[in-house]
């Protein structure tokens, strides 16, 4: 018995040290980025160009109750429980829209729109059983409830679990919602893809790049839009699902995709790719810089923010990007190019009508490049959409959806409201 006592004292002494060990270790990958997530400086760029803190406050203010409350919202109610974001030219609910939804509420303490938005998610987008399980359709009718497409756009699981994430770390998870274990699902979920049912991860997980759909040869080329390495590094300490060398090396890997992804006089990029960063044209339409390219000028600057591991290659891109627009004409640039900034022949559609604009969406993701840019000349962009309108074009056309959320993305980025958010 003695042999036996000493040996299960032992034994608990090892155990003991094992579990230092792992928590220490842990400690090494997430603590230490924890700590420095609490010392990002969030500049307000619009202070810094002048403006007064009190008109701030009002535009964004502004921007979000058009975007969510006004006579031409996106975000409408269903019963007194859900909610969703709907991209009204196209009459849809789409996980891009739902998800960012999401982001707006958490950064902006909207505690009740993004219950709602995810309780709707969860409940008419989340596939709860079969080879999709975890992961949601990426267009609903709402009128019907029935959906477009069964199919995952990448970016919008992105999105849902990087708002659950910091959800859980803004309100905790015990007020209705476990918020942890809902973005734990979808990531749990996406490691469980194994090709069954022509389904995989979200990531190709032999090139460490976010995925176009995953799902089929979709699996295989990605959209540089959906490159996100911010988001990646949040998941290395906040996800604890094991993966966080994985989603380190996916961050890594997006920094350098970019390089080679972005032109290197234009710094325009084409809506889908190759892994390597050549241009993926596809059966709808040729390359180029079009609707989902305006997002990447916006992640790149939060990646900038956030964490700045890359800051010399994104200066130069930024200083790259804005000398094409202003180029262009500071006041009429447009929203579509062929790579090397010419005028291109194949136009993409927004709604029903294919016509360049100068588009508010594009002006917004530009002004975040100011981050970036710190030459003086560099704050016309962030006047640029100070002084912009979110109201219909002098030909009628009107987008509160896309135009409206990156506008309003933009005005939270260059106010300094939009953080990571660390535990409470």
């Amino acid at each position: 018995m003695k042999y036996i006592s000493n040996n299960i004292s032992i034994f608990k002494k090892s155990s003991l040290l094992i579990v230092l060990l792992v928590t220490f270790s842990s400690y090494l990958v997430t603590g230490q980025n924890n700590e420095s997530f609490k010392n990002v400086k969030y500049r307000n760029l619009f202070k810094e160009a002048g403006y007064k803190k009190a008109d701030i406050d009002k535009k964004l203010s502004k921007a979000y109750y058009d975007i969510f409350e006004g006579p031409n919202r996106v975000y409408f109610e269903v019963g007194d429980s859900m909610a969703y974001v709907s991209d009204v030219k196209n009459k849809d609910a789409r996980t891009e829209g739902m998800s960012y939804g999401m982001m707006i509420a958490v950064q902006l303490d909207k505690k009740e729109v993004f219950d709602k938005i995810w309780r709707f998610s969860k409940t008419y987008l989340q596939h709860q059983t079969g080879p999709r399980k975890g992961y949601f359709a990426w267009s609903l009718n709402p009128v019907t409830m029935k959906h477009n497409s069964p199919g995952s756009a990448s970016d919008g699981e992105l999105y849902y679990i990087t708002s659950l994430l910091f959800a859980a770390n803004k309100w905790g998870n015990n007020t209705g919602i476990d918020y942890y274990k809902e973005a734990r699902f979808i990531l749990d979920s996406m490691w469980e893809k194994d090709g069954t049912g022509n389904i995989y991860n979200l990531i190709n997980t032999e090139h460490k790049q976010i995925t176009f759909v995953p799902e089929g040869n979709n699996y295989n080329w990605t959209d540089p839009s959906y490159h996100l390495p911010a988001f990646y590094e949040i998941w290395t300490v906040y996800a604890k699902d094991g993966h966080e060398e994985f989603y380190k090396a996916c961050a890594d890997t997006s920094r350098v995709f970019l390089h080679r992804a972005t032109h290197p006089v234009t710094g325009l990029n084409s809506d889908y790719t190759e892994f390597s960063g050549e241009p993926h044209p596809t059966r709808w339409m040729p390359a180029g810089f079009r609707y989902d390219s305006w997002r990447v000028p916006m992640n790149i600057a939060m990646d900038y923010v956030w964490f700045g591991k890359d800051k010399e290659w994104q200066e130069g891109y930024a200083k790259r990007f804005q000398n094409f627009l202003r180029s262009k004409g500071m006041d009429t640039y447009e929203d579509q190019f062929n790579l090397d900034g010419s005028r291109p022949e194949f136009i993409l559609k927004a709604g029903d009508v294919a016509t360049l604009r100068h588009s508010i969406g594009l002006v917004s993701t530009a002004a975040t490049t100011a981050f970036m840019n710190k030459e003086k000349g560099s704050m016309d962009f962030v006047h640029a959409i100070w002084d912009a309108k979110l109201e219909p074009y002098e030909d009628g056309y009107f987008d509160p959806y896309y135009d409206g959320i990156l506008y309003l993305f933009s005005l939270m980025h260059l106010s300094g409201n939009y953080q990571i958010i660390t535990p409470n």
